[in-house]
Formats: structure tokens, C-alpha cells, sequence
């Protein structure tokens, strides 16, 4: 088991190093854009998915290391709610209610199912979808007490080329986090923190929370090009 756990990180490691190695396309090495959609809470006062969503707005910078990997960094506010009533179970005493708003600093690595860019450069597609994987930081502030957690965001995506230098793209990804405080209220009287009283490890029995996202990006910084010396 201790071998196993040690090959699956290195061969993740290996895998994301060789994707330096694989040839430079035409293009441009960073995408700087917004995005905007819906966000949900997945806790002890929700356990379905999209059940009351709210808004999410995000600042989007995505580094482009080839056509297939890429790395991005996020800064989102999105709003989360939920209660008791809506909760799997008989969660003891009154219904309670939360609504709050979750601060998100991101970084994922994502790994397109393709190459990516404008058709006719390295067998790239316009359409083009991927996968992340990452690792961030929740701030929770007020009505209830500040709150700051790690989350480790998952999902999938697909982006579309529109033009040489505009991209559409549209994303779901679930944030896994470390807390069980993100359904706390105003009323810090009565809460929803492990109201079963169920102890977990790890990221058993923690918050968590989703986006929705379509977003626009714009390519800056064009990619040298070695045509001349490829030609020679």
C-alpha cells in the first residue's frame, strides 16, 4: 500500500513534467478574462445539486504551457445558502438558515482531451474540452465568525475559440473543502456544524460548494515561433 502511494504522486509528477517536452504550437502563451454563473452549497443543510443556487463572479488568468496542459489561477466571490428543511435527514431542533459569502483564491492544472487552438496549427480543434484539478483557499467572512479553509477544486470544462484571440469556455467544478463551517448563520446560537454528531476524517463530513461558469478569456503575449529556424 506505502509503494502504491507513493508511485500514483509520481506518476503524476512525471506525467505533468513531460508535458513540457511536447512541441510548441503557434499561439499565445496567457489568457487573462472574467467569468460569471451560478454557485451551490453541498453540507448539512443541502444534499442536492443546483438546490438554492446562487451567483458566482470570477477573475480568470490561465497560462497556456502547450495546446493540451495548462495551468490557471482563479479569484472568485460566489454566495452560498441553504437550510435545515432541505437537509438529508431529521436535523434535531428548529429549522436553521444560512446565507453567505464565500471568497475563492484557485489554482488548477488542466489537461485538455485535445489540442487546443485555431484548426490547421498541430492538428489543434477549436472546440476543445478538459479537465482540472487544483488547490485553493475559502474565506468566509461575516454574518458568523471569519472562517478560512483549504478546498480542492475538481471538474470539467470546454472552451471554444471564437476568434485568433477570444475564447468561450464554459466550466463545473465541485470545491472539496476542510471545514464544516460554511452553513454557519447569523444566529451562532444554533448551528449546522456536525449537528449528527458524526466524527470524520480528512474530507469526510466537510462543506463543500460548486460553480457553474461561462467565461470569456483574451490571449495576450504571442508564443515565439521558431518556423525560421525549424526551415534552416
Amino acid at each position: 500500500m506505502n509503494v502504491l502511494k507513493l508511485k500514483i504522486p509520481a506518476l503524476a509528477i512525471i506525467l505533468f513534467c513531460c508535458s513540457f517536452a511536447v512541441a510548441q504550437d503557434d499561439g499565445y502563451l496567457l489568457e487573462l478574462g472574467l467569468g460569471g454563473g451560478g454557485s451551490f452549497y453541498m453540507g448539512d443543510a443541502n444534499n442536492r445539486l443546483y438546490r438554492n443556487t446562487n451567483g458566482v463572479f470570477s477573475v480568470i488568468a490561465r497560462y497556456n504551457v502547450n495546446s493540451r496542459f495548462a495551468l490557471k489561477g482563479n479569484l472568485a466571490a460566489a454566495g452560498i445558502s441553504g437550510s435545515s428543511k432541505n437537509a438529508f435527514g431529521v436535523v434535531p431542533g428548529d429549522e436553521i438558515k444560512f446565507s453567505r459569502t464565500v471568497y475563492d483564491l484557485g489554482f488548477q492544472v488542466e489537461w485538455g482531451f485535445c489540442g487546443y487552438g485555431m484548426t490547421g496549427w498541430a492538428d489543434n480543434h477549436r472546440l476543445a474540452p478538459y479537465g482540472l484539478l487544483g488547490i485553493g483557499m475559502s474565506y468566509v467572512p461575516e454574518p458568523a465568525e471569519n472562517d478560512f479553509a483549504a478546498n480542492f477544486p475538481i471538474g470539467l470544462g470546454v472552451r471554444f475559440k471564437l476568434s485568433e484571440r477570444v475564447n468561450l469556455g464554459l466550466e463545473w467544478s465541485m470545491r472539496f473543502t476542510t471545514t464544516d463551517r460554511l452553513d454557519v448563520g447569523a444566529d451562532t446560537s444554533t448551528s449546522l456544524e456536525n449537528p449528527f454528531l458524526i466524527k470524520g476524517k480528512g474530507i469526510k463530513n466537510k462543506d463543500s460548494y460548486s460553480f457553474t461558469m461561462l467565461y470569456v478569456t483574451f490571449d495576450v503575449f504571442k508564443r515565439p515561433c521558431n518556423c525560421n529556424d525549424e526551415i534552416k
